[in-house]
């Protein structure tokens, strides 16, 4: 069947609007074309697609954050603080404040190896 890819790429954005998709492999399986027939009309590298996905991610990460600011869950509100604060802040929620000092002026992080 000859698909036009014009049809394609409007049938692929109402998917993407309508179940609010977020990942580019799931467009296919609400669509009437193949898999193939979708990479080979590279639907897949289209800009308008990648905008509806990322304004999707977008409005999700937005809505989850505020859920996670409006909850009592101690677990939620450390990984949202974990999400906005510095990596200083982050090292010491987690308790990673592993340094050792040599004598000879070397000093080794252990969360991430370096030395200096």
């Amino acid at each position: 069947m000859a698909y036009k890819t014009e049809e394609l790429l409007k049938q692929a954005i109402d998917a993407i609007t309508e179940h609010k998709l977020i990942f580019i492999d799931e467009v296919v399986s609400f669509m009437d074309c193949s898999r193939s027939t979708f990479y080979e009309k590279e639907l897949d590298k289209s800009d308008i697609l990648k905008e509806l996905i990322l304004k999707n991610k977008n409005e999700m990460k937005s809505g989850l954050r505020k859920k996670w600011y409006n909850s009592d869950n101690p677990t939620v509100q450390i990984v949202l603080y974990k999400l906005i604060g510095s990596d200083d802040e982050g090292d010491k929620i987690n308790n990673q404040r592993i340094r050792h000092e040599f004598p000879e002026g070397i000093v080794i992080n252990l969360k991430d190896g370096s030395g200096s």
